[in-house]
């Protein structure tokens, strides 16, 4: 059976497992939905009444949102317990994903399927809102949409490099939630709105060592901004191969040398 073949089968099963639960699934999901909404409305309500922030204006920030909200989204789906490898270790469960016939990366990226459609339908609105308004403004050309799709893709690819990078640090420290929240969650965070607001040395970060720059900011500043240039999508997709490559040599090697916390 091929990885890709047998990734479907297990994700298959995960997905049936989870829908057992209908009612904590919407339930789960329209909060979460909730939160999001309420944290961009915010930042929305500020943009409507100065109209811009550091030459950016609400229906921009709206797009870097709604590409790196997007981008999230496919990550924690499709890879959901990577990010949540800390009771794995905790409870020593992960010596079960070790002996079954799978590799373990496998095991873990299918184990429990996290699906999030509210924050799908919440990306998907903001975005065809805000592309919908530039279109018409003639700040945007058709030829963006596929470019964008191009972006949440190649971002989900960088989101979960990073992911599987701050997991592996686990086999050492095995509590890893709050180095997570720094790597992962905060650093998405402050992605989702301009670089242009951070100094220097937190801007060099987020585009080198937690490269989500690359996820919407730098695409961002081509297509909206007419910065930059078109090379700035092979340069995304570049980082995207070297950081999952770097990612998966740190996996195998933290994984040869996990010792099981299990009680």
């Amino acid at each position: 059976m091929s990885g890709l073949s047998l990734y479907v089968k297990l994700l298959r099963a995960s997905v049936r497992s989870r829908m057992q639960y209908r009612f904590n699934f919407v339930f789960t999901s329209l909060v979460a939905a909730l939160i999001s909404v309420a944290d961009f409305l915010m930042v929305a309500v500020v943009l409507l009444r100065f109209d811009h922030v550091k030459q950016w204006n609400v229906y921009e920030i709206g797009y870097l949102y709604a590409v790196i909200i997007l981008a999230k989204m496919l990550y924690r789906t499709f890879t959901s317990d990577v990010h949540h490898i800390e009771k794995y270790l905790v409870t020593g469960d992960l010596d079960q994903l070790m002996v079954r016939p799978v590799p373990v990366l496998f095991g873990l990226m299918t184990a429990n399927v996290k699906l999030l459609p509210g924050e799908l339908v919440q990306g998907t609105a903001v975005l065809s809102v805000c592309i919908g308004a530039m279109l018409r403004s003639g700040q945007l050309e058709p030829w963006a949409i596929p470019l964008t799709i191009y972006s949440i893709l190649v971002g989900a690819v960088i989101l979960f490099a990073i992911g599987l990078a701050t997991a592996t640090v686990g086999f050492w420290t095995t509590q890893v939630d709050d180095l997570q929240s720094f790597t992962e969650d905060a650093a998405r965070n402050a992605g989702q709105y301009p670089l242009t607001l951070y100094p220097d040395w937190l801007k060099g970060i987020l585009l080198t060592l937690l490269p989500v720059g690359f996820v919407n900011y730098l695409p961002a500043l081509y297509l909206l901004k007419g910065e930059l240039g078109p090379w700035v999508f092979a340069a995304t997709g570049g980082v995207a191969v070297l950081a999952m490559w770097l990612a998966l040599r740190f996996w195998r090697f933290g994984i040869r040398r996990y010792q099981s916390t299990g009680h």
